[in-house]
């Protein structure tokens, strides 16, 4: 319950900091930081801890489950409404993906405990983050008109601070793990990622009347914090995954979407408000969906 606690306390912080004077350029030093410092090192330490075996590809695979589930479901949505191409663009990345790290680990850890981070860590890294820097930026590329070459799209994965990470905690693990000086340090820094993340989120999170938005807002919340949840949840128990591992790829598949995925969505002129709608909605909402969803299962 303190966890639980501390996502809120630190979203509302970032929340009202946002409406008075604050340096400029906080948010995005606090998520420096974050990215380059404590999300590297939580995935060392999480990751080198981690109890291997052939279930963990699932909350991964999950991931992955999700978001091409969002891109079938909105493109049909989008030819039989009538949605605009640049908001059939902007929904398939924030419904598809989800923000797995920044306010996915702190309530995996509120909801399952500090034990079930790993597995966290294991859906953001080779799912969201894996499906946003290759299938979401063609998706992006693709719905604004654009072309990327497919060795770009390898180059943004390889140079990312968290999966380079991610590679080394596998080679540290074959050689013996962390010395334990280095496990604490480590362990010290990761534990900033948790109250800066939600204080960067709450200091974004922006909010208005939807408009003409609200039609594919509607679908596209409703396929991230209900419909995917549901489908993940489905495939846990048909093919009888394992408890904690099961129950962490349902909770992620259910977090709110990814900011990143909306500023990605923003850059290329995808539905600039109905992208900003989405996140911030999206993290309210599933403050009481994910702990819903955690409830249920």
């Amino acid at each position: 319950m303190d966890a639980l606690w501390l996502v809120i306390i630190c979203l509302g912080a970032g929340m009202l900091t946002a409406r008075v004077a604050h340096p400029e350029g906080l948010a995005a030093s606090l998520n420096w930081w974050v990215l380059h410092i404590a999300l590297p090192a939580m995935v060392l330490v999480q990751v080198v801890k981690l109890e291997w075996s052939a279930d963990l590809l699932f909350p991964g695979a999950a991931m992955w489950l999700v978001f091409i589930g969002a891109w079938v479901l909105i493109e049909l949505l989008g030819r039989l409404r009538g949605w605009s191409r640049s908001q059939v663009g902007a929904l398939v990345l924030t419904a598809g993906l989800g923000n797995t790290s920044f306010v996915g680990y702190p309530l995996i850890e509120a909801l399952r405990g500090h034990d079930a981070l790993g597995i966290a860590v294991i859906a953001d890294q080779l799912g969201s983050f894996l499906a946003l820097s290759t299938a979401g930026v063609f998706v992006a590329a693709r719905y604004a008109g654009q072309s990327m070459p497919i060795s770009a799209l390898f180059l943004r994965v390889l140079k990312f601070p968290a999966f380079l990470a991610l590679m080394l905690a596998l080679v540290i693990r074959a050689v013996g793990g962390l010395p334990e000086w280095s496990d604490q340090v480590l362990s010290r820094l990761g534990g900033t990622l948790t109250p800066l993340a939600l204080f960067s989120v709450g200091m974004q999170l922006r909010f208005s009347r939807p408009g003409h938005d609200a039609e594919p807002l509607f679908w596209g919340l409703l396929w991230k914090l209900l419909l995917a949840p549901l489908a993940v949840w489905a495939l846990v128990v048909a093919w009888g995954v394992p408890a904690l591992i099961g129950e962490v790829s349902v909770l992620q598949a259910a977090m709110a979407p990814m900011i990143t995925a909306g500023i990605l969505a923003q850059q290329h002129g995808l539905a600039p408000s109905l992208s900003n709608r989405m996140v911030g909605l999206g993290i309210l909402l599933s403050l009481v969906t994910v702990s819903a969803a955690s409830f249920l299962i």
